[in-house]
């Protein structure tokens, strides 16, 4: 897969499906599907998709969620599908986070779909 890289972070993603329309900006409220793999293990930790849970939404660019997501989804169109590749300091850090199995210094790859832009 060919990586895209973004401004100012480590982060990288992959497109998978072009989006259209409004783009996520600083500020806006965004909704997503968003499944989180360890990037170590292969081991979901996290699917709106999942029975029982619901699309997240979020305030974009203000530092509301991990840098990688936060960064990594500026400039996604309506529709659009990322696959995000974020490294421990831009995702839970040197601390993991033990409680979603995400162990000290691990690799994120977030799949994330734009469903609605405010």
């Amino acid at each position: 897969p060919r990586m895209s890289s973004l401004p100012g972070v480590a982060t990288t993603y992959e497109l998978v499906k072009e989006g259209a329309g409004a783009e996520v900006t600083k500020g806006a409220t965004v909704t997503v599907h968003a499944t989180g793999v360890v990037k170590q293990t292969q081991k979901k930790f996290w699917s709106t998709k999942d029975p029982g849970q619901q699309p997240f939404t979020y305030q974009a660019g203000v530092g509301k969620v991990i840098t990688g997501w936060d960064q990594g989804c500026l400039g996604m169109k309506l529709g659009e599908i990322r696959k995000l590749d974020i490294p421990a300091n831009e995702g839970y850090g040197e601390a993991g986070f033990p409680a979603w199995g995400i162990p000290p210094g691990g690799g994120l790859l977030f799949e994330i779909e734009v469903l609605k832009i405010q």
